[in-house]
């Protein structure tokens, strides 16, 4: 590594201070958006002296970071653990065959007295993570619900396409219009029945809802806990891209992005509720929550009612159940599925037999 290169240990009381200095947002790529930065100092589980991630630093240029903070496992008879989620750990392409990306995944595993867990993590490092110290947690299908052609995906797999772009365009366009059309006609007879609350901020009634079903959760969950991780303000939506300033490794700007949270009730009682970004073609689900298997089917409607609301293209989800009856039910143009493992640092002493699932919201800070 050169000597121009730092690795800088990034706590929670040098955030805030980064954020009010402006001092990674000048640089045409940034570790995160500003909103996700200001969005973390309001998170109460991370304390001042807490790290909220690594830097890489090669004349004040991002070469490599490490996404992490802490947060607390949920264990028997409502005790808590503290650990670490790391969340990203990325390295400029100059350094790829070089230490500097195994460096600095260690110094951030030290940092975290490798209290670490990993909801996700890429292929490619698939040899590296067997190497390591980690247990499975979970193991789990990731899907992605296309529900019309997606024209980056087909430029991407079919090259010679990428000079029939507007064709492409507009078979994207009409297939989903067709589908949009397909599936709108099987919500039809139940959509009637169901009602919706939009939400900024969970209220008693909808926290009452949601406590019993995140009881055994991963990560132990409270209403502001809950609130924090839903709250609109970590987005940024961007009129245009052309004069942006920087770009981010971590996603929370873009055009139109957004959450909605929503309460859904059938004869006046919350039978369920959904949270969900939209984010350009992406309708990626945070929350889905059902009171009973009696009227699962009926608020896996209401999903599809809003995913076409949006006018996206995909549904993004860890969710098995969600998307096996999303595909049962609905039309769709294929479902690609990837195999994730959740991981644990064997460090994390665990009560004897005590079994751990990961949800589809456990970790969701996208």
């Amino acid at each position: 590594m050169g000597e121009d290169l730092q690795i800088k240990p990034l706590t929670k009381a040098a955030l805030r201070k980064a954020i009010d200095k402006n001092t990674f947002w000048k640089t045409p790529l940034v570790p995160l958006p500003k909103s996700k930065a200001i969005w973390l100092l309001d998170n109460p589980r991370i304390e001042e002296e807490d790290y909220c991630g690594v830097l890489g630093l090669e004349k004040e240029k991002l070469v490599a970071f490490v996404f992490m903070f802490p947060d607390w496992l949920n264990l028997r008879n409502n005790k808590k653990q503290k650990v670490y989620w790391e969340l990203l750990w990325w390295t400029h392409h100059n350094y790829v065959n070089t230490i500097l990306g195994s460096y600095i995944f260690n110094e951030a595993v030290k940092l975290a007295k490798k209290k670490i867990i990993i909801k996700s993590y890429a292929e490619n490092v698939n040899e590296f993570y067997e190497k390591q110290p980690f247990n499975i947690i979970d193991s789990r299908l990731r899907y992605t619900l296309f529900f019309g052609v997606n024209a980056e995906i087909v430029k991407g797999r079919f090259s010679f396409l990428k000079h029939f772009g507007i064709i492409v365009k507009l078979l994207e366009g009409f297939s989903t219009s067709v589908l949009r059309i397909i599936n709108k006609f099987k919500i039809q007879k139940t959509r009637i029945s169901l009602s919706y609350e939009y939400i900024n901020q969970l209220d008693a009634a909808t926290w009452n809802f949601i406590a019993p079903l995140c009881a055994n959760d991963l990560i132990y969950k409270t209403k502001d806990y809950v609130n924090w991780q839903l709250n609109k303000f970590q987005y940024t939506q961007i009129p245009t891209t052309e004069k942006k300033q920087y770009n981010s490794l971590y996603t929370g700007e873009g055009k139109g992005i957004r959450i909605h949270n929503v309460k859904i009730i059938k004869e006046n009682r919350i039978i369920g509720f959904l949270s969900y970004v939209v984010n350009h073609k992406e309708f990626n689900i945070k929350y889905f929550m059902v009171s009973d298997n009696a009227n699962y089917s009926i608020c896996v409607d209401a999903v599809m009612e809003h995913f076409i609301l949006s006018k996206a293209n995909f549904i993004f989800t860890d969710d098995t159940k969600l998307s096996e009856k999303l595909n049962n039910k609905y039309t769709t143009v294929f479902i690609y599925k990837k195999e994730k493992k959740a991981l644990i640092h064997k460090s994390i002493e665990l009560e004897k037999d005590l079994a751990l699932k990961i949800y589809n919201r456990d970790g969701h800070f996208y």
